[in-house]
């Protein structure tokens, strides 16, 4: 079949140059992006007076019957077109006849791919901010609900200090903020025009860039036409901020997949987010939370691909350039997939916070708060901390904990100690004493809380 750009060849290649070719398996999903800017291209070229006021009419008539038989299901896309822009363009053409040809004045398919991905992409990061704000709102809701509830903090994967459960959570909620920031910094870099910009050089029509950027929501026009068709550093960008926001998830679900063991028990995951063994009857397996940290590697894998597509190639559109959209597109899916069963799986998870507090009362985590009372007292931070460090290593050898050795046996090592000790080191204590802001104490957590419930209405 001889193809639409027949002219300097004779515009039939090889089947198997055919399928190499074509993008439509991947492009074919901006449909709708595709069918909105040629209605906008059309409307402008109807007011600068390019085409006939009745051509531009007809188009923009056709294009709607075309939108609509799509949705409906009526039309289906040629598996077969070289890409969208050439199928909706073909269909147009076989609906309304010559008039359908004169949609491509004054664009090239470089301005309209760099077009119809920015549009199309501009609608999945909208979505998939909206994602990040439900788990945020999860997280939030759970961080209230646990915000007096004592676990240990950990550092080298060791028990180091008391936190309350809800401020554990409250971590999270400020990483995915920054998610939703750095994917609203890509948005505003991406939501230029291209459209104009032609094949690399601009045209000879008297067209209006302006006006048909405003049409299609943009902020402005990228200002010089070869940088608006042969750079995808906005791809780049949302593959950037999708990747940190996937290390995120990754993280959370190492967590919780530590926290879901018989080693850890602090939570339980519902049936709906775990699986069985084949072999082993006792296994209650956490694959959804490992399913996401390893598909964070796929996403990595996306941003390092289109990297290495553009590191080498020269100005201005090149044929590699097709390799742009799989890897973007599959990261948004991907994302969006684990966001959503993250959601899900906190939301039905069931928290113990009895382990969680005998997890915090055998780590010794209130050593530091052991110390800094000597401090209060007057000994000099080292010798507290020397002598704390001593009471500690003695505990373990005696299987006691902090709490309960006796008073007398806590004046052997200092005459410091008195009976104000034990509110001193018991971890309500230890945990709301930290009211310092951004801390762990109940009224620190709650601040926060309360912050970023204003964040999200700024969102929103």
């Amino acid at each position: 079949m001889a193809k639409m750009w027949a002219g300097r060849t004779d515009g039939i290649t090889d089947s198997a140059a055919d399928d190499f070719n074509s993008s439509i398996r991947i492009d074919s999903r901006m449909y709708r992006e595709d069918i909105a800017g040629s209605v906008a291209h059309a409307a402008m070229l109807k007011k600068q007076g390019i085409i006939p006021p009745e051509a531009a009419d007809h188009i923009t008539e056709g294009l709607g019957g075309i939108l609509k038989d799509l949705e409906s299901g009526e039309l289906m896309i040629d598996p077969k077109a070289e890409d969208i822009h050439m199928f909706i363009e073909q269909v147009l053409t076989e609906r309304i006849g010559e008039e359908g040809k004169m949609l491509h004045t004054a664009r090239s398919r470089n301005d309209q791919v760099a077009l119809d991905t920015r549009m199309y992409l501009r609608t999945l990061s909208g979505d998939l901010t909206g994602k990040i704000v439900s788990l945020i709102e999860v997280l939030n809701k759970t961080a209230e609900q646990y915000s007096d509830t004592v676990m240990p903090g950990y550092t080298h994967l060791q028990r180091a200090q008391p936190v309350m459960f809800g401020q554990h959570l409250l971590a999270y909620e400020m990483m995915f903020l920054r998610d939703i920031g750095r994917l609203q910094d890509a948005e505003k870099r991406m939501n230029m025009s291209p459209i104009g910009a032609c094949a690399l050089a601009g045209t000879t029509y008297d067209t209006d860039r302006d006006y048909e950027a405003q049409l299609l929501g943009f902020d402005g026009i990228i200002p010089n036409s070869m940088d608006a068709v042969s750079d995808r550093d906005f791809c780049l960008e949302m593959l950037s901020a999708l990747s940190i926001l996937m290390m995120h998830m990754s993280r959370f679900a190492e967590e919780i997949i530590l926290w879901s063991s018989w080693e850890f028990r602090f939570i339980e995951l519902s049936d709906a987010y775990t699986t069985g063994s084949s072999i082993m009857p006792q296994k209650k397996n956490p694959d959804m939370a490992e399913l996401i940290r390893g598909k964070t590697g796929r996403v990595y894998g996306d941003l390092m691909s289109l990297l290495t597509v553009m590191k080498g190639i020269p100005l201005a559109y090149n044929k590699d350039m097709q390799e742009d959209k799989e890897p973007v597109f599959d990261a948004f899916d991907t994302a969006a997939m684990c966001l959503d069963v993250l959601t899900g799986m906190l939301v039905t998870m069931k928290v113990n916070e009895a382990e969680m507090l005998k997890a915090a009362q055998r780590g010794f985590i209130n050593a530091t708060d052991l110390a800094d009372y000597l401090v209060r007292k007057g000994m000099p931070f080292r010798s507290a901390y020397q002598i704390s460090g001593r009471i500690v290593h003695d505990c373990i050898g005696e299987g006691q904990v902090l709490e309960s050795l006796p008073l007398e046996t806590y004046q052997k090592y200092s005459g410091l100690f008195g009976e104000d000790l034990y509110d001193a080191i018991d971890l309500k204590t230890a945990v709301n004493s930290r009211s310092s802001k951004g801390g762990t104490s109940k009224q620190s957590v709650m601040e926060q809380i309360a912050w970023v419930k204003d964040q999200i209405q700024k969102i929103r």
